[in-house]
């Protein structure tokens, strides 16, 4: 009996150890400002089940990561979860956040420690008895006076129980702790009064008449809702407690949501209100409709938007946007193909290199307005923020001067692209064109562009469409016009030996793009890339006279010719597709001193600003042509240089050669959809004056006349 009762002794032993066993949590990685782990809240998982799994972030004193809504800068915490078939991870549940005054600038967030709740579903066919692995990439921003980009690879072996997967006791404080972080949802109905200067968010709760109250500030979780460093006045009557908030942009559609916060004091007593909101957006009082908020034109007076004024701004902007050098190439490569037809055949070409254009813009705008949707933080010209369509276009630049050059042709056509499709009149050529002629206009920016695009990304996607196609068409208008006037072709010089030799000409300038986007491609992704991409370069070369050579050759070494070529531009577009991007910056610290500028970052401005300093911020990207044109024109002159000096005026870049959220942000708070972005703050005044988007080193020097000698 006494070894019996040993035996059941140790077993009951060692099932109370099983039952303490250690909770389901990840790998913990320590960076060094933040430490990150995921903890699940139950023992294990069962077949169907929703469980929840918690992302904890310790931060280093002094230091905040970011809510959904960032504010004034910042990037949200994102987790990309890697996953077996059929699990699925639901958004993330954001705690309340709190605010950050950096200056004049507000960021929301969170310190010391946050608690990330995500719903994980569990498929139905999960066999019970085994362990699954879970894996999270984690990626945030953690901020103090400098913004540092961190990340963790995270993972969890997850057992399948074969009943209904117990709770883990061991973790409930944590999950407690995570839980009584959320807002509550308010008992009370949110309304909310759009206004053109203000906004007003009334709480429905009569109860609180006669009461104080304290800190009342809504996070709403888009941030064009109200603007984060705006004064946001609270008023408590008898409908209850009422904000007035500064908008941050054009309204979203449907209901608005958010967080309030405020503290009621009644009586001695002081209660702290943490509640998740729904605001029904009411209809305008007609004493005071909303106007669109005022952009700064390109002149620098102040013009509203309206739907007609961003018709006609990106009209002309679309005109004007023929004479930047990345277009006119291949618009005058245009105009002589049309010396080759009549009348009647230059307007159905015309016609065809308008649908080109107008098609082009379409996919554009709907690709961009999707992927803002969503929430990607992106404007114009954000196809050329990836290294892969970098190289591609400049691999299209060398293609179409080896065809100006003679090298190769096309089915005998001038542009030659699309000449097999299009039979005898070669529409497909003048369609395709048209295409090429806006994929390489989107490195440009022109005047009455930026206004315009700024409006169109605030808008519901058909007026935003309607702004892009107006664009195009006013790109496409000069084309159109020369297409459908007798007496303009009537003055073109008759054909000749001429138009060859023009041909070959328009081929430098595309060489010379070509060799401009490879130097973009090296600040995008590094020496590997451009190594790689050089050498595509090298095989389409080549892939090119191999093409040319043979071309009239008998069958099989037509064939083999074709096939070579394909296959040498099929290796050299599959290195291109493998290019990625890395950290860039405008240049090295010592580059930066040496000519003159610091990189941007809104800490820097803002410990500036709040100094009482001037300060030129010059948004910028290597893609940007127009924005290298202003900087070679317009900023590197001894004259704006010794004004700056004098002036005691801090220059600022930013780069928005790669992706950044938090400079798409920054462009869209001023009305503006891409670069360039020219700021300058005055000491003492909270909104920068914006200089046009097409600099003259006079218009920098009248900007800052009015500034005291430093």
């Amino acid at each position: 009996m006494k070894k019996l009762g040993l035996s059941v002794l140790s077993a009951l032993l060692l099932l109370a150890g099983a039952a303490r066993a250690e909770p389901v949590r990840s790998n913990l990685v320590a960076t060094d400002n933040v430490e990150t782990f995921i903890t699940l809240e139950t023992k294990g998982v069962a077949p169907g089940q929703t469980v929840w799994a918690a992302l904890t972030q310790r931060i280093r004193p002094h230091w905040h990561t970011y809510w959904i809504n960032p504010g004034d800068s910042g990037i949200p915490t994102e987790i990309t979860w890697t996953l077996p078939e059929g699990w699925k991870a639901g958004a993330i549940v954001w705690p309340a956040p709190t605010r950050f005054p950096i200056g004049p600038l507000v960021n929301f967030g969170y310190e010391d420690q946050v608690h990330l709740l995500v719903p994980l579903t569990v498929p139905q066919d999960v066999k019970p008895g085994g362990v699954v692995k879970l894996d999270a990439k984690v990626d945030w921003l953690v901020c103090e006076e400098i913004c540092i980009p961190e990340s963790a690879d995270l993972s969890l072996n997850v057992p399948v129980a074969v009943g209904t997967a117990l709770l883990e006791h061991d973790v409930a404080s944590l999950f407690h702790d995570a839980r009584a972080s959320l807002p509550v949802p308010s008992a009370y109905p949110v309304d909310l009064v759009p206004g053109g200067d203000t906004h007003r968010l009334t709480l429905a709760d009569p109860a609180l008449h006669g009461h104080t109250i304290k800190d009342a500030f809504f996070f709403p979780h888009d941030y064009k809702v109200a603007s984060a460093n705006g004064a946001q006045e609270a008023v408590v009557d008898g409908k209850g407690l009422t904000l007035t908030l500064v908008p941050g942009g054009a309204l979203p559609p449907g209901p608005v949501t958010g967080v309030l916060r405020y503290t009621e004091e009644y009586e001695g007593q002081e209660t702290a209100h943490v509640l998740a909101v729904e605001a029904q957006v009411l209809a305008l009082a007609a004493t005071e409709a909303a106007a669109p908020p005022p952009v700064a034109a390109q002149q620098g007076a102040t013009l509203e938007t309206g739907w007609a004024m961003a018709l006609l701004l990106a009209l002309l902007g679309g005109m004007v946007l023929n004479l930047m050098p990345c277009v006119f190439p291949v618009l005058s490569m245009k105009a002589l193909a049309l010396l080759k037809h009549g009348p009647e055949h230059a307007r159905r070409h015309g016609l065809a290199y308008t649908a080109g254009v107008l098609v082009c813009f379409a996919v554009v705008a709907g690709a961009l307005l999707a992927l803002r949707a969503g929430g990607a933080a992106i404007g114009w010209g954000f196809q050329l923020q990836d290294p892969p369509v970098v190289a591609i276009l400049a691999y299209v630049m060398l293609l179409l001067g080896l065809s100006l050059s003679g090298v190769f042709t096309l089915g005998g056509s001038v542009m030659g692209v699309g000449q097999g499709l299009a039979g005898r009149d070669g529409l497909a050529g003048s369609f395709f064109t048209g295409v090429l002629a806006t994929v390489v206009a989107t490195p440009c920016t022109a005047p009455f562009m930026g206004t315009a695009l700024g409006y169109a990304i605030t808008q519901p996607w058909p007026v935003a469409l309607s702004v892009f196609l107006a664009l195009g068409l006013g790109m496409a208008l000069p084309f159109l016009a020369l297409s459908f006037s007798p007496a303009l072709l009537a003055r073109l010089p008759r054909p000749g030996l001429w138009m060859d030799r023009v041909k070959q000409v328009l081929a430098f300038p595309l060489y010379a793009s070509a060799a401009w986007l490879v130097w973009v491609l090296s600040i995008q992704a590094g020496p590997g890339a451009l190594a790689t991409v050089l050498a595509g370069m090298v095989a389409i070369g080549f892939a090119a006279w191999l093409y040319g050579q043979t071309r009239y050759a008998g069958t099989v070494g037509r064939g083999v010719g074709t096939v070579a070529a394909l296959a040498l531009l099929l290796g050299a577009v599959i290195g291109a597709t493998g290019t990625t991007p890395v950290t860039a910056s405008v240049a090295t610290a010592g580059e930066a001193k040496a000519a003159g500028f610091e990189p941007w970052t809104p800490e820097r401005q803002a410990d500036l600003t709040g100094q009482g300093k001037p300060v030129f911020v010059n948004f910028t990207a290597a893609w940007c042509v127009t924005c290298l044109v202003n900087e070679r024109t317009s900023l590197s002159g001894e004259a704006v240089k010794k004004a700056l000096a004098d002036k005691g005026v801090a220059y600022l870049k930013g780069d928005w050669t790669n992706r950044d959220a938090t400079i798409a942000r920054v462009l869209e708070s001023h009305g503006r959809s891409g670069v360039p972005l020219y700021l300058l703050y005055l000491p003492g005044k909270a909104e920068p004056v914006i200089l046009p988007q097409i600099l003259t080193e006079g218009i920098v020097l009248e900007a800052l006349s009015g500034l005291p000698a430093a």
